[in-house]
């Protein structure tokens, strides 16, 4: 434990440092951008700057910065989770903008198919780590599995409904992690349990 030692009034006083938990910003940063996103997923508003903005800023790089602290306080699944997702949202809109201009280069249903397919993947062998977690965050990763094998079996399919489908799992998805971060925000602050995780 790291102790301060302050001095106020001519008297020296310790205090206990208190790390912060990175957790709740990473979580806002996932789920507020998978809600914009899944909302376009399915059908209610169409794909803009707003959602680029919010996946360059909110979804790409406060999750980056959550899980490098996350990693520093070691955190390996907080960690993980959080670069790595948070590197999904930049590579993204890499894949919407295509900054190169070049067509040939440009993502085709089967490329992306296979790209959501491994994220699909990886969030399943990170669901099988939240078994051990609380039943908010086994909800969060259980959604967002879903979400990228339904998002995936529409890009192969070329099935609009599939993808309609699989945005409103992606709404429920980020809906759950807003509320898994609100939740350690409350309870945080009142030090007892007033939002159940």
């Amino acid at each position: 434990m790291v102790f301060i030692h302050l001095c106020i009034g001519g008297k020296y006083m310790s205090e206990q440092t208190k790390r912060a938990n990175p957790g709740p910003l990473g979580l806002l940063g996932f789920g507020m951008t998978t809600i914009l996103l899944n909302l376009h997923n399915a059908g209610i508003t169409e794909l803009s700057v707003v959602i680029v903005a919010m996946g360059l800023a909110l979804g790409g790089a406060a999750q980056i910065i959550a899980g490098i602290f996350e990693l520093r306080g070691g955190n390996t699944f907080g960690g993980t989770a959080f670069v790595a997702y948070g590197f999904f949202w930049w590579s993204l809109i890499f894949i919407w903008t295509n900054p190169v201009g070049d067509t040939i280069l440009a993502a085709d249903e089967r490329s992306m198919g296979f790209y959501l397919l491994l994220w699909g993947i990886f969030t399943l062998f990170m669901f099988i780590g939240t078994l051990k977690h609380n039943t908010i965050t086994k909800i969060v990763f259980l959604t967002l599995a879903l979400l990228f094998f339904g998002l995936a079996t529409g890009e192969f399919s070329g099935l609009p409904f599939v993808k309609i489908i699989s945005g409103y799992i992606g709404i429920l998805c980020g809906a759950s992690a807003v509320y898994s971060a609100m939740g350690q925000i409350v309870n945080g602050e009142f030090e007892k349990k007033i939002m159940p995780l």
